[in-house]
């Protein structure tokens, strides 16, 4: 707009600089959280929070190696989301029905290959040809009220850092926006162990509420292993997703531990092949 040329050198050097100011700035505020002199940055002390954590891959190269990509490896980065929220609350349960989104075949299909693959593995995106399971039909109106809450604002903290250094980060960030003084509080995440290792030693007195989507991929999963089309594979996992989204877990870990016993225990070997990995003993 104004007719300044700059170089592609030139925006690399300060997105470092500013890259390098912002980690200075995060390092400095778990120091002070963890001296107990971190400040809050707002006066508001919010209704509703909800600190989610999860892990996923980046791909990065070598520093100071010049152009190009120079030893480029996949490592693990993680990344927390801290969000206040606004809604009301309830004396039964307002929303007793998985919601439409976990009931579409084709959106569940999807969801479970973004996640994690069918059975674990990479699988090519889904095609507009490709047939969906049948769905029984249902009387129940589809507009339904509102009942979730509604995000007000919403703050990332991300690292390539462990956990034991990125669970006081997560720390530093809910105490400058007043998590822990929230008379509603949850902490989200899936079933990987660090993170709930965070969630204990940060984060003991929110709610600990388990990612129902990755709950959704390894019963999806489960159910197309142990049934014999794709049609009675829908029908179990309806059965389960919904006993799983009731808060009936128990019941689907026991119908998995007699599968399992009908099976038979997986190979002890590494599963290294797209079949050895969609063995049915390993799934289930």
């Amino acid at each position: 707009m104004t007719g300044i040329s700059i170089s592609e050198n030139h925006v690399r050097r300060l997105a470092h600089e500013v890259g390098r100011e912002l980690i200075a700035a995060r390092d400095r505020k778990v120091v002070e959280h963890r001296r107990r002199q971190l400040e809050p940055r707002t006066e508001v002390v919010p209704e509703v929070v909800v600190v989610e954590v999860d892990g996923g891959r980046i791909r990065t190269r070598a520093a100071g190696a010049g152009p190009g990509v120079h030893e480029a490896q996949n490592k693990e980065d993680k990344v927390a989301c801290l969000a206040t929220l606004s809604g009301p609350t309830f004396a039964t349960d307002p929303c007793p029905e998985p919601p439409d989104g976990f009931q579409c075949p084709r959106r569940v299909r999807r969801l479970v290959q973004q996640m994690k693959g069918l059975a674990g593995e990479a699988t090519a995106p889904e095609t507009r040809g490709e047939p969906a399971p049948p769905v029984p039909p249902s009387d129940e109106p589809r507009e339904r009220p509102r009942w979730s809450p509604e995000r007000l604002a919403r703050t990332c903290v991300a690292s390539l850092e462990t956990s034991a250094s990125f669970g006081p980060m997560m720390a530093a960030e809910a105490q400058e926006r007043h998590f822990y003084e929230a008379p509603r509080r949850a902490f989200v995440a899936d079933g990987q162990a660090y993170n709930w290792t965070i969630g204990r030693g940060y984060f003991g007195a929110l709610e600990p509420i388990a990612d129902f989507r990755h709950a959704v991929c390894y019963v999806f999963s489960a159910a197309a292993a142990v049934s014999p089309d794709e049609a009675a594979g829908w029908s179990q996992y309806r059965v389960w997703m919904r006993a799983c989204w009731q808060g009936r877990v128990g019941d689907v870990l026991t119908e998995l531990d007699q599968w399992q016993a009908r099976l038979g225990e997986p190979p002890p070997c590494e599963a290294v092949r797209a079949e050895e990995r969609r063995d049915p003993r390993r799934v289930v």
